[in-house]
């Protein structure tokens, strides 16, 4: 084991324990992140721009005191600004640009003591969930090379999966947080709407759907930068309903008996794989054990207009991101600057008038409204997180005579996660399962909206029911 591996397995909570208790500089921290990420990166592409000059000097200086002070991160390369250093979006069409501030959300990760080593692999514009683009080529699943690490947050996954660094962080829109934590054998928590904030470049994201925060390796991290990053920021649109308490605090508390109900069948009646079956009703079973209420039971919702709706908005938010992104470079998109499929998007986006936006924004709310109704009766609402074990990587390919190909197959792969986006309602997956092939499979709750506390308390315990911590990938440090 080389020297920088001794702190590759050890969480962001506890490596900065570490340096609170003065056992250990940050600047040793960050530097063997560095010495991991140099002999890793190359197998797992999950690392597209390096900021080890930026990270070794803050590390060497005078860091925030927060509950994270020293600890290594990376930033996903798509909405989160660092500023003067390039953000692509996966894209050849931003390859060169850089923004000039920092978003409110990088300034808390600062704040709260994380030191940023670099930004981490996307697909084009986020809009598949796989990590493939044409601009850096595919990220590999570190459990094995030749499967996807989800997406859209999939250079993140691979990365924390590998013990490059504890956690980092992710966006989520239509599963993009929870998808590649399925994918990697990670927690992934997509927060409640608006529980982070998008600032100062953005009120909200395509009505909401996409919200900000991380993947991790152990529940407590999750919980801990939730508490950091959490909260309004000056001018924002509407925010998240407070908790009662910091997110930490519940970690360890007892949930109580909780009526859960779970489901292995989707809305859109795409086929789940039987794996995928397996583990949810392996984890029913073990939520049965621990005293909870567990039926089988799921909300009436209506898989066609999930699926119509969600791709109003999904080609609308397409389209704005690409303009969006001309006006800040100043130059004119072309076709032949995107992929075939970023393209086609963007012209469907294009043809979609405001009324059919409008409309479409209702049919969702109608959606949330006919969930929420269902959490009258429950607390949590099982599921698993995709219909498929992690695919190979070109599963999602788009031909250029096809370009909605990947789309297509993408809509039989995550037919739950997109829900919680629709809703803005949070949830998490877990990695409480492993198949015979040695492949994580995730399981996803859900929770009332505003309520993480309550997912919070349920992960902790599943956690040291069935702790993963020791399951370590083929690639890794």
């Amino acid at each position: 084991m080389a020297k920088s591996d001794e702190f590759a397995f050890l969480d962001a909570t506890a490596q900065a324990e570490l340096v609170r208790r003065r056992e250990v500089k940050a600047i040793e921290l960050v530097d063997a992140a560095i010495e991991r990420i140099e002999r890793l990166n190359p197998a797992l592409n999950a690392v597209v721009t390096p900021m080890y000059e930026q990270a070794r000097m803050a590390a060497a200086g005078r860091l925030p005191e927060g509950p994270f002070t020293g600890v290594p991160f990376l930033l996903k390369d798509m909405v989160a600004a660092y500023g003067g250093v390039r953000m692509t979006l996966g894209s050849s069409f931003l390859h060169d640009f850089v923004p000039s501030r920092d978003s409110e959300l990088v300034t808390r990760l600062k704040r709260a003591g994380l030191v940023i080593l670099g930004k981490t692999n996307t697909p084009e514009l986020g809009l598949l969930p796989t990590t493939e683009p044409r601009l850096f080529g595919p990220s590999h699943n570190p459990w094995d090379l030749g499967r996807t690490t989800g997406g859209s947050s999939g250079g993140s996954a691979a990365a924390v999966a590998a013990g490059l660094v504890p956690m980092a962080h992710g966006n989520d829109g239509g599963g993009s947080i929870r998808i590649p934590a399925s994918c990697c054998g990670l927690f992934g928590l997509k927060p409640t709407r608006a529980r982070n904030p998008l600032g100062p470049g953005f009120g909200d994201l395509m009505s909401g759907l996409v919200v900000e925060h991380a993947v991790s390796r152990t529940v407590r991290d999750s919980a801990a930068l939730l508490d950091a990053t959490a909260g309004p920021d000056v001018g924002d649109p509407y925010w998240a309903p407070p908790p009662e308490r910091p997110f930490l605090q519940e970690v360890g508390v007892a949930p109580g008996r909780l009526r859960i109900a779970f489901t292995t069948t989707a809305a859109t009646d795409v086929p789940v794989h039987a794996d995928c079956v397996k583990a949810v009703r392996d984890v029913a079973a073990l939520c049965a054990d621990l005293g909870h209420e567990v039926v089988e039971a799921a909300p009436a919702i209506d898989g066609e207009l999930v699926t119509r709706t969600f791709m109003t908005l999904w080609s609308a938010g397409c389209a704005s991101t690409v303009e969006g992104a001309a006006f800040a470079v100043g130059r004119t998109p072309t076709q032949d600057q995107f992929e075939p499929a970023t393209w086609a998007m963007y012209e469907m986006g294009q043809r979609r008038s405001a009324p059919a936006y409008l409309l479409a924004l209702t049919g969702l709310q109608r959606i949330a409204r006919d969930v929420g109704s269902f959490f009258v009766k429950y607390d949590v609402w099982l599921t698993p997180t995709l219909a498929e074990p992690p695919v190979p990587l070109g599963t999602f390919d788009s031909p250029p005579d096809k370009p909605f190909q990947g789309q297509s197959r993408a809509a039989r792969f995550i037919p739950f996660t997109p829900i919680c986006n629709a809703t803005g309602q949070p949830a998490m997956s877990m990695p409480l399962f492993w198949n015979a092939d040695g492949l994580p499979i995730g399981t996803h709750f859900v929770g009332r909206f505003g309520d993480e506390a309550t997912l919070f308390r349920l992960a902790a315990q599943l956690e040291a029911a069935r702790p993963w911590a020791n399951r370590r990938p083929p690639v890794s440090a």
